[in-house]
């Protein structure tokens, strides 16, 4: 990593002063949620004064009337336009109109933990990393919104990514949505807009590729709130097996093994039904993936509901990723 594309590398900001820092934060369709997301953000105990742009989306509720409000009640609060509607158009719409040496990524729905920032600030000063994020938390209010966080917080249920299921302070391929250097991002390009999701992943593909570190602490905590219905949670698998085949297609040496999981398992329920009219001892392979995610999720306040959850999101992606290596029925933007 060149020294030029390290914001605070090897500085002591109590000594050496703060970097300025500027929040991003793209919205669409978040009128429930947005005043909680910013009042996380402006809470923020940052010693010097920090700025939040809102980037909005076309949206069917009344966020850009909710947004017109914090604006006018806070002078560190901006907006700029996101017409094209997705998440990286308005991250980097937002990201172009602030001028922070730090670059806090923050989600509408999402909710920033006590000295949130501070800690990352410091994080990256201390490691010389190019982005910084720690754990998602979920906070769910519903029965189903439970299950759906003991899946996705489960090794099964999305391969043990760190930031879900935690770990200790270490270099990691990505983090939930990061804290960035913005020299580094702008030597990058920042997000891929022809991404619709995985943009996140992709642009840490390319900040390691360029020599910066990406960096997981896990002190660093954000919650958001999970999928409420069956078919909002496959929808959002599917999408993100979709644009990860995409994202494969770029770059092919991103794969991990963990992102393994679902496919395998997917094809051995498959593999095995067919074989079972020959030989019905394969007829076992489906209980025992059924049995094993029963028994990872036995301490879920749901354990059946949380094991469906599992196998939803399992079965989702596998096919969305099927579906994106043949580019067919492509997602709409969300």
């Amino acid at each position: 990593m060149s020294e030029r594309r390290a914001a605070c590398r090897g500085i002591d900001p109590d000594v050496d002063g703060w970097p300025t820092v500027s929040v991003v934060m793209p919205v669409r369709n978040e009128g429930p949620y947005l005043e909680q997301a910013v009042a996380s953000v402006l809470e923020q105990d940052y010693p010097i004064p920090f700025d939040l742009c809102l980037a909005i989306a076309p949206s069917d509720d009344d966020t850009a009337a909710v947004a017109a409000r914090l604006v006018a009640a806070d002078e560190r609060v901006g907006v700029v336009d996101n017409p094209a509607g997705i998440t990286p158009a308005g991250l980097n719409a937002a990201i172009a109109a602030t001028t922070g040496s730090i670059v806090v990524r923050v989600d509408g729905h999402a909710e920033l933990s006590e000295g949130y920032i501070r800690r990352a600030v410091e994080t990256m000063c201390r490691t010389g990393a190019v982005n910084v994020g720690g754990m998602q938390v979920p906070s769910p209010r519903t029965p189903f919104e439970e299950s759906v966080a003991a899946a996705t917080g489960s090794w099964m249920g999305t391969g043990g990514a760190t930031y879900r299921v935690g770990g200790t302070e270490a270099e990691v391929d990505t983090v939930y949505l990061g804290v960035f250097d913005r020299a580094a991002g702008d030597a990058v390009g920042w997000f891929d807009e022809t991404l619709i999701r995985n943009q996140d992943y992709e642009l840490n593909i390319r900040l390691r590729a360029d020599g910066g570190s990406v960096w997981f602490d896990p002190g660093l905590r954000v919650g958001y709130r999970p999928r409420g219905s069956w078919s909002a949670l496959a929808k959002q698998y599917y999408e993100y097996g979709w644009w990860k085949a995409e994202v494969l297609r770029r770059h092919p040496d991103s794969l991990r093994l963990r992102q393994m999981i679902p496919p395998v398992a997917m094809l051995g329920l498959v593999a095995s039904s067919l074989l079972a009219i020959r030989r019905p001892v394969t007829a076992l392979v489906p209980v025992a993936y059924a049995v094993t995610t029963l028994a990872v999720q036995r301490r879920a306040p749901s354990p059946v509901r949380a094991a469906l959850a599992t196998m939803t999101l399992h079965a989702a992606w596998t096919t969305g990723l099927a579906d994106g290596f043949t580019r067919r029925r492509r997602p709409a933007a969300a």
